[in-house]
């Protein structure tokens, strides 16, 4: 005899009512129900009645009980659609019989889905209804749902977001949002004559931006390989092969840290235009995250779901990093200041470096740690050491930095923008050094990539290129964190916790 497992006492209650319903050939799970309308197809045509009134339609729909009151011979429960639409169910004695208002009352729970046949009409109290004659299981719940008005709190909401989506409009309104934004992305690429294309996934070898990978085997091939931490170097082959606008919306894998605005699996939208450079692809990302945020909120002013209202109209201001820098520190800051003078910077604001970090990245850290915090808006911060752009082209009138900017909205970097590098001496000249350092331990490095220096080798055009996470432009458009904006983000087993 098989011992059966320790299960909470309510969800036990409700696995006897499961039993209960198949041994009287009541089915718990049914393979359909006889559904012809929706619930919000009929507050969209009933919505307005008077109270008392009776329409004479007859219907069959299908909900989850999310509220219920049963008292004596008239019950009472409000259905929830999948889009957020509710409407009430009346069980009465009178039209149902004493036995099946017995079963509604013993067999029905909350979280349950039930189908329910009836006329539409209005309560006492105006609210739309469907007096039921019929009703049967579409689908027990055996696990009871949160306390509506107890905050499940984030770790609860992630790890359960199917409960998340029932229990909180927000959650829905997040998921839907997000499709919107993402639809409006690509329909202002495709008014640009952008070409949507795929690159892979799986890689001999990472590229196309300084982060750890993910690394994995192939057993087919008996080698090595790599999730993607960039599309970039592939979509710049497109380019190459003149394919002169590209895109991919696309799952970037990086492994490194994850908190309020990193995950190590997220989204990203990268863009490539031949014959741009990065200040057009810096008018173009502006335009895109505003007409996202047309599409979304309808207006330029965004409200974000704390009720706080940020401005996305207008052209955003640029800014120099070297003199927003040298300004914060109190003293000039350029490509060519000395090691120790910026060591010395960073120890006396506590900002943490790596011993064999190249220059810039300390120029960089200053940066995030004096400047970044003044923002009021979205800002484009122009103009990076060449050490840690290794993929950019350097600057036509300026030594030591290159043609590249990061936009930042609400504190936190949203996109990046180049000049694309396409001189293959040159962009050689620079993998080799991010080998030498990959030598030295830095495990964000770049590798010697031979087949994207033999496609440049081939000749790409002046151009220019755009990596924005969608995720963050999600935390943008809503103010919540990049866990929220992801409907299932990567979370650690709870047997690990």
């Amino acid at each position: 005899m098989t011992e059966s497992l320790e299960v909470p006492e309510q969800v036990q209650i409700r696995m006897d009512k499961r039993a209960e319903l198949v041994e009287r050939g009541m089915q718990a799970y049914p393979v359909s129900v006889p559904i012809d309308a929706t619930i919000a197809e009929l507050r969209a045509q009933y919505g307005n009645l008077e109270a008392e009134a009776s329409t004479g339609k007859i219907v069959g729909i299908a909900g989850r009980v999310i509220f219920s009151r049963n008292t004596g011979k008239l019950c009472f429960a409000t259905l929830s659609a999948g889009s957020g639409e509710t409407i009430q169910a009346m069980v009465s004695l009178a039209e149902v019989g004493e036995e099946s208002l017995a079963d509604w009352k013993s067999l029905v729970d909350l979280g349950d889905y039930v189908f329910v046949h009836g006329e539409v009409i209005t309560s006492k109290r105006g609210e739309l209804s469907v007096m039921v004659d019929s009703w049967q299981m579409a689908a027990k719940a055996l696990r009871p749902l949160p306390v509506a008005h107890k905050d499940m709190g984030e770790e609860s909401r992630v790890r359960q977001r199917y409960v998340d989506l029932i229990m909180r409009p927000q959650a829905q309104e997040m998921a839907r949002l997000r499709v919107k934004a993402v639809a409006a992305l690509r329909n202002s690429l495709a008014q640009r004559d952008y070409l949507e294309i795929e690159t892979p996934m799986l890689q001999t070898q990472p590229g196309g931006a300084t982060a750890r990978p993910f690394v994995t085997h192939s057993n087919a091939f008996g080698i090595d390989l790599f999730l993607r931490i960039a599309p970039e170097l592939f979509l710049k082959r497109a380019v190459v092969g003149g394919l002169e606008r590209v895109f991919e919306i696309n799952r970037n894998f990086r492994n490194e840290g994850a908190d309020s605005t990193h995950s190590p699996e997220f989204a990203m939208l990268e863009f490539y235009q031949a014959f741009a450079d990065y200040q057009v692809m810096a008018t173009i990302t502006r335009e895109l995250i505003q007409e996202a945020a047309v599409a979304v909120h309808g207006s330029l002013q965004v409200t974000h779901f704390d009720g706080s209202v940020h401005d996305l109209s207008g052209v955003w201001p640029q800014i120099d990093l070297y003199g927003e820098l040298s300004t914060a520190v109190g003293q000039e800051i350029s490509p060519q200041t000395p090691r120790e003078t910026l060591e010395a910077l960073c120890e006396s604001a506590g900002i943490k470096y790596a011993p064999n970090s190249v220059n810039g990245k300390l120029v960089e850290e200053l940066f995030e740690h004096h400047v970044i915090s003044t923002f009021t808006g979205p800002t484009f911060v122009m103009h990076f050491p060449v050490d840690t752009s290794p993929l950019t082209r350097d600057h036509r009138d300026r030594e030591g930095v290159v043609e590249k900017w990061d936009l930042y909205v609400d504190g936190f970097e949203l996109a990046t923008g180049y000049s694309e590098l396409v001189d293959p001496v040159i962009q050689r000249e620079r993998l080799i050094e991010q080998a030498k350092l990959g030598a030295k331990g830095d495990k964000e490095a770049m590798t010697l990539d031979e087949d994207f220096l033999r496609a440049l080798e081939h000749g790409m055009p002046p151009s220019g290129g755009v990596g924005m996470g969608l995720d963050r432009m999600l935390m943008a458009l809503t103010g919540l964190g990049i866990r929220e904006t992801i409907l299932f983000p990567l979370v650690k087993p709870e047997r690990d916790q």
